[in-house]
Order: structure tokens, then sequence, then C-alpha cells
């Protein structure tokens, strides 16, 4: 069969293919292939700067324009070449051949690719395009999520919430309060993997520039790969590598979207957890079926959704993360093997957060069950009074609380201020008391 979405073995490729077609800008072959070409030209363009041979403006846009106008012919071109040479760097190798004789710079051919080895190419390009993936979608992702989650903590963060610890009845708390803990722990996070950089490797061979400085060797090569590698491409060149980058700052950056996923998944229970209490309904759309036999029910799928795919895309990181820092010796070629799936954890991740998107937007705040519960739920104030009756130095005031709650399904309003009456305080401090509800038990936020 014809490779379509009804045909693909993957989801990402097949059901999902609508919400993540952007992702082939950085993670399809056509975009592994147009990332090597671009930074094949861009070291090209080095040399000439560096006054290696020369160049006219006109040849070097000309050279620019390949890459701005790459095409998936093109791509099909190097393929063809590939299927000859057996070696998918030298067919992008041959083909910027070819485009220099066409711009008749014949003369120049060999210092396409001069002193390199595929590593040099591939460790750049696949940083290249995951520092762009990152920063043109998982990170705006994220950061709108966040975004989001601020708006709904600000528009509950007056309404009083029974808190559940242990699945029990808890002090009560702020359900904009309990929002804004994913705020604060998405945003370190985001924080923290904003701020690691994304390195490549570019050193000839075996990490030690051995072919530019034998042809060369009065030139400095370290000084002329850290120009070309940061001020050229925007990345950060590890100092001494084998042949291959070592992945250790790739493999810090996927264990922090780990941390993030596990955040949302987290996230995705609790708020999947609230909708199976009521304290949340769901909006209604027109066509859509909750379950095929109960008419009634309105499912929380895109939170269930979310958590699925999180799980698939963590199970991948951290196989990733553990697998692409170690290699045999100088080199091994488990690593490119592995690269290639870099995208399908990365597709999986960006799923999620739209599924999350999706599910908070058909949120309905239930407050009359919010408040039903709280109600129900007089014990919990029980902490309120006895820390009080701590400060007055009431004798055996936690043993006091514990005889009267523990156990005790029937504690109402009227019990428990019925207790507080019969306490030998003041009448200030019953006042006090008396004002205590699982209403107003919140604390400070």
């Amino acid at each position: 069969m014809e490779l379509q979405n009804l045909t693909a073995i993957s989801p990402v490729d097949g059901r999902y293919r609508n919400q993540l077609h952007q992702l082939d800008a950085y993670f399809s072959e056509f975009a592994l292939i147009r990332y090597r070409v671009l930074v094949e030209i861009e070291y090209f363009l080095f040399l000439s700067e560096k006054k290696f041979f020369k160049l006219t403006a006109q040849q070097k846009q000309a050279l620019k324009d390949v890459v701005t106008n790459f095409s998936v012919e093109q791509a099909q071109e190097i393929k063809n070449l590939e299927s000859i040479t057996n070696h998918d760097v030298k067919a992008v190798e041959y083909f910027l051949k070819r485009e220099l004789e066409a711009l008749k710079l014949n003369d120049l051919k060999e210092w396409v690719h001069f002193g390199l080895t595929s590593q040099d190419i591939n460790n750049t390009a696949i940083p290249l395009s995951w520092k762009e993936a990152l920063e043109n979608d998982l990170l705006p992702s994220v950061s709108t999520l966040i975004l989001k989650l601020k708006g709904f903590a600000k528009d509950w963060k007056n309404i009083p919430l029974l808190a559940r610890t242990h699945g029990q009845a808890a002090s009560p708390t702020k359900l904009g309060k309990e929002i804004m803990v994913f705020v604060e722990r998405l945003e370190n996070q985001l924080q923290q993997l904003s701020a690691l950089p994304t390195a490549a490797k570019f050193g000839g061979a075996t990490g030690n520039f051995n072919a530019h400085y034998i042809a060369f060797p009065k030139k400095d090569w370290v000084k002329f790969g850290n120009e070309f590698v940061e001020q050229q491409l925007g990345l950060q060149r590890q100092q001494y590598t084998t042949q291959i980058e070592h992945y250790d700052s790739l493999a810090a950056q996927m264990d922090s979207i780990k941390r993030i996923n596990t955040i949302l998944i987290d996230l995705c229970r609790d708020i999947w957890t609230y909708v199976s209490m009521d304290y949340f309904k769901q909006k209604i759309k027109k066509g859509e079926v909750g379950s095929s036999a109960m008419p009634h029910k309105v499912n929380p799928i895109d939170f269930e959704n979310a958590e699925g795919n999180l799980g698939i895309a963590n199970a991948l990181w951290e196989h990733l993360s553990a697998k692409l820092p170690v290699s045999r010796l100088q080199r091994d070629l488990t690593d490119s093997t592995v690269l290639r799936n870099l995208g399908v954890p990365f597709a999986h991740t960006i799923l999620s957060l739209k599924s999350i998107d999706k599910g908070l937007n058909k949120l309905l705040l239930n407050e009359e069950k919010i408040r039903q519960d709280l109600e129900n739920n007089w014990a919990v104030v029980a902490e309120a009074i006895q820390t009080i009756l701590r400060r007055e130095n009431y004798p055996n005031p936690y043993e006091a609380l514990k005889e009267l709650t523990r156990g005790n399904a029937a504690i109402t309003q009227k019990s428990m201020q019925t207790f507080i009456k019969g306490l030998k305080v003041s009448a200030e401090v019953k006042k006090e008391l008396l004002k205590i509800s699982p209403f107003n038990y919140t604390g400070v936020f």
C-alpha cells in the first residue's frame, strides 16, 4: 500500500498527522537532508570568509538560495545519489558539487566538506534542527499552557476547595492555589530547559582536526571551529570529542522535557479526578459521542489521551537520554539509528500539550458540588480549632478533637458548634472559633 494517513504504521504519521505536520520541518528525512545541506553550505561560505578562496556576493547569494529554495525534489535527488554511494552525507557532498558546477565554480568543488567527517555534519545539523524545534514549537507550547493555567488560577483564586490527602478529606485549600502549584513547577522546569545549551561536535574524523591541521598547520583550527559553530550556527561547540558528540547536553535537555511531561501527567490525573468528583463539568460539542453505550457520558478523553502520549514520550526520552551518551571507544553507530527517532517523543509531547489545551477549554466549574463537599466535611476544621486551643494553652486539645471527629461521619456545623460552646474557654475565644468554617479555613492563598 502507498503511504498515507490510513496506512501509516505510526499514529504520529497517521491518525495524528494533521496535528503534527509542522514537525516535518525538523524531524523528517527531508528536514535532515535540508539541514545537512545548510551546514555544508554555511561551512563552505565560512571557508570563503576566512580567505581560503574567494566568492563574489552574487555567488554567495546563489549558494544561500540553494538552502532557501531547497525542495523535496532536490532531497530525492540526494536520496538517489545515496542509493549509489550507500552513504547519506557523501550524497549531500556530491549534490553540492553539482550545484557548484552549475554556478561555474568547478575549481572550488573540493572545498565542499573539506577536512570533515560525516558526524561534523550530522552533529551540527541535528542539534540545529533540534534547537529550532525547541524554540519554535515546544517552548512556546509549554509557555502558552502556563499562561492558560495562570488565567484559571486567577479566575478561581477565591474558590474554596476540600483538599484530599491520602484520598481523605483534609484542610481546605483554594482551587486557584492548587493550579498555581502546577504553574510554579512548570515554570521552574521551563526555565531550566531554556538555560541548557544545545551542543554540537565539529572537529574532524576523531575530534582532533587531523585533516585540517595536516593541510594548514599554522591555522588555529580550534578557534576556527568555535567561531563556525557558535557564531555561524548559534550552537555550543564541544571542545573535546571523539568522532561524535558526547550528547550529554542533549540528554540533559531530554531529561528536562521528561520532567515537564511528568508534571503534565500529574496535572492530567488531578483534573481527571476533579472531573470524576463532579467538580468540573465539560462543555458538550454538538455531534460528539461520549460513550458508545451510555448516552449520558462526557468522558475526559483529552486528559486521558494526553497522559497516554506523555507516557510514550517519556519512555522514549528515557531510552534516548540513557543510550546516546554511551558509545564504544571513538565511535559506534548506535547513536545514528537512535537519533532518527528524535522526532517521535517530541511529537508525542506536542500532541499531549494540544490535548491538554483542548481539555482545559472544555472545563466548566461546578461550584455547587464543591460547596456541597465542603458542607459535608465540617470535621476538617478540627485542625483549626485545636490549633487555637493550643495557643490558649487548653489541656490536650488534639486529643479532644480526635475524640470528637475521628471515625465520626456525622460531624456537621451544628455538632461542631455545640462542641465549641461546651469548651471551657473565654467568650471571646468561643466567638473566634465559631467563625471558622470549611469555607474560610483556607490559609493565606
